[in-house]
């Protein structure tokens, strides 16, 4: 073989790696994302310390990359700036109620938050006495958490209606969530994909949670 139709061990390795940069880049931005749950906000069903997926095609196709203003009052661009998720360029399915997503933390775009699909455009929520209603009907919810017996924030909530283009989501651990009783909707534009699927999940640094590798979030 001639030497003109030979490659360097150099050369193959470095295309290799551009070629797996590139198709890592593209899946990460228009098809799955990995997340790793820091908080008890989703409690029982995510545990903190599991690792998920996030299908990003589910609900469309955006931008990866989009530099959006998310403080108007800071001192300087790079304070007053955050990369974010950009523009829809096609749109597939919308959230659905009991979806588990994850999205762009309205008060800083560029946190990602994960709870459930409770209200969708149209729905009217309210919260008595710890209880979800929707449209006036209360909601059987058997993956919710308590763990404060005394009265306390959001156990009281409402009645709002949910307006065209948001969400209104909660954590499963009820009364340790920070969710929309607090801050308010989500954006459909800020949503980043559903959870689907959990590839790994640690208790501490050492204990590995066998059990839980490869479930479905939805059966959780």
């Amino acid at each position: 073989m001639s030497e003109l139709n030979q490659k360097s061990g150099f050369a193959e390795y470095f295309e290799a790696l551009l070629v797996a940069i590139i198709l890592a880049f593209f899946i990460r931005s228009f098809i799955v994302q990995a997340f790793t749950i820091p908080s008890g906000s989703m409690l029982q069903t995510l545990q903190i310390g599991d690792y998920l997926l996030v299908n990003k095609f589910t609900y469309g196709v955006r931008l990866p990359l989009w530099i959006k203003e998310v403080n108007p009052d800071g001192d300087s661009w790079l304070s007053r700036h955050s990369l974010v998720l950009g523009p829809e360029l096609i749109h597939m399915n919308d959230p659905q109620r009991g979806d588990i997503i994850v999205f762009e933390y309205p008060k800083d775009p560029s946190i990602h938050y994960i709870k459930r699909v409770i209200g969708v455009p149209g729905d009217t929520v309210e919260v008595r006495d710890k209880v979800v209603y929707l449209n006036g009907v209360a909601q059987e919810e058997p993956y919710v958490q308590h763990v404060r017996s005394f009265p306390g924030p959001g156990d009281d909530f409402g009645p709002v209606t949910v307006p065209d283009g948001k969400y209104f989501c909660m954590g499963d651990n009820r009364d340790e969530s920070y969710d929309s009783r607090f801050w308010g909707y989500v954006d459909r534009s800020a949503v980043v994909g559903k959870a689907f699927v959990l590839y790994w999940s640690m208790d501490g640094i050492s204990s590995i949670r066998w059990n839980r590798i490869g479930k479905a979030v939805h059966s959780l």
